[in-house]
C-alpha cells in the first residue's frame, strides 16, 4: 500500500494527468454512445427490417476484436485519442441500441390508444407516457455500456492516448507489480462507482407504479 501511495504521489508518474485523460476518453465515448444508440434505437423501433439490420450490424461490429479495429483504423484515424474513442463508441452502442429498441417495442399499443382517447397530443404522449416507460430500460443499457467502455478504455495506452492503461502496459513491460496495480485499482474503483451510480439512476427513473408492480411480483414469487 505504501508503494502505491508513493507511486501516485510521485509527480513523474503524472497520476492526475492520467486520471483526467482516462475520464475524458471514457466520458466522451459514453456520451456519444448514448446519443447514437438512443437515436438509432428509437428510429428503428418502428421498422422490424431496419431493426434487424441495425441490431445485427452493431453486434457484428462488437464482435470485431478491438485491437484489430485499432490497427485497421490507423491509416484513417491515426493514433491517440480519436481512434480510441471511435473504438469504444462501437462497443458501447449495442447495449443501448438493443435496450432502446426493446423499450419502445415493449410499450403496449393499448396504452397509446387510451392516451389518444383521453385527448393527449402526440407530444404529451411522448413526454408523459413513452419516455417515462422507456427511460429505466434505456438506463439499464447505458449502465452496461458505460461499464464496458470504462473497463476497456485501458487499450488507449496501446496507441498512445494515455490514461491508466499506460501504467498497466509499462508495468507489464518492466514487470513492475506496483505500477500494474496503480493502473488496475483505479479502473476497478471507477467501474464500481459507475455501476453504483447507474443502478441508483435506473431506480430513480423507474416510475413509482412500475416499482410497486415489481415489488409485488417479487414478493409473490
Amino acid at each position: 500500500m505504501n508503494a502505491l501511495i508513493q507511486f501516485y504521489a510521485n509527480p513523474n508518474n503524472n497520476f492526475w494527468g492520467q486520471t483526467l485523460a482516462y475520464l475524458e476518453i471514457c466520458g466522451l465515448s459514453i456520451a456519444l454512445a448514448i446519443v447514437i444508440g438512443v437515436v438509432l434505437g428509437t428510429a428503428v423501433s418502428r421498422s422490424p427490417v431496419m431493426a434487424f439490420i441495425a441490431l445485427n450490424l452493431s453486434g457484428l461490429l462488437r464482435a470485431i476484436p478491438i485491437i484489430a479495429f485499432l490497427i485497421a483504423a490507423l491509416p484513417l484515424l491515426g493514433i491517440g485519442f480519436k481512434p480510441t474513442v471511435v473504438a469504444l463508441i462501437i462497443i458501447g452502442i449495442p447495449p443501448i441500441l438493443l435496450n432502446t429498441y426493446t423499450a419502445f417495442r415493449g410499450i403496449d399499443p393499448a396504452t397509446i390508444d387510451a392516451a389518444k382517447g383521453l385527448g393527449l397530443t402526440t407530444w404529451q404522449i411522448i413526454t408523459r407516457i413513452q419516455i417515462p416507460l422507456v427511460l429505466p430500460i434505456v438506463a439499464a443499457g447505458v449502465r452496461t455500456s458505460a461499464v464496458q467502455i470504462e473497463a476497456t478504455a485501458t487499450i488507449a495506452a496501446i496507441i498512445g492516448a494515455g490514461g491508466y492503461g499506460d501504467y498497466i502496459v509499462d508495468g507489464l513491460y518492466t514487470l513492475n507489480i506496483t505500477e500494474i496495480f496503480a493502473g488496475v485499482i483505479p479502473v476497478a474503483v471507477l467501474a464500481m462507482l459507475i455501476e453504483l451510480f447507474m443502478g441508483w439512476l435506473e431506480r430513480q427513473l423507474t416510475p413509482e407504479g412500475l416499482r410497486i408492480q415489481a415489488a409485488v411480483e417479487t414478493a409473490a414469487a
